[in-house]
């Protein structure tokens, strides 16, 4: 996908090359902030592999992969209907639940198959 593609998937009908430029530096720079978020996932993940243990830890005081899933979904529910002020302040907690969630999916989905592995 050139810039020209990106623009006109963003809704831009134009021909400028400074507006076609700043699409382009807006596509390289989103995909290095989702690189960068994935490193970032996988070396929690590849932290929480070693054991079982470490799992349930991370995600308490939730004691299943399902429970911590709910806990997240119910905390970002009630994050977007904060008034703007306090989603501001609570922005930290937001982050730590959306990652908490996707360990937690992770987990959910692969986590027998590591720890059977482990045990064996």
């Amino acid at each position: 996908m050139d810039a020209a593609d990106f623009a006109r998937a963003c809704g831009y009908t134009g021909d400028s090359p400074a507006l076609l430029d700043a699409f382009e530096a807006i596509r390289r720079n989103g995909i290095a902030h989702a690189r960068l978020d994935h490193i970032r996932r996988k070396a929690v993940i590849d932290e929480l592999k070693q054991s079982q243990a470490l799992f349930v830890a991370a995600i308490g005081p939730a004691l299943s992969a399902e429970e911590a899933i709910e806990d997240a979904a119910r905390f970002i529910a009630c994050w977007r209907n904060m008034p703007r002020w306090r989603q501001e302040r609570r922005l930290p907690d937001l982050i730590r639940a959306k990652q908490q969630r996707k360990v937690a999916r992770y987990f959910r989905r692969y986590g027998h198959f590591l720890w059977a592995l482990e045990a064996a």
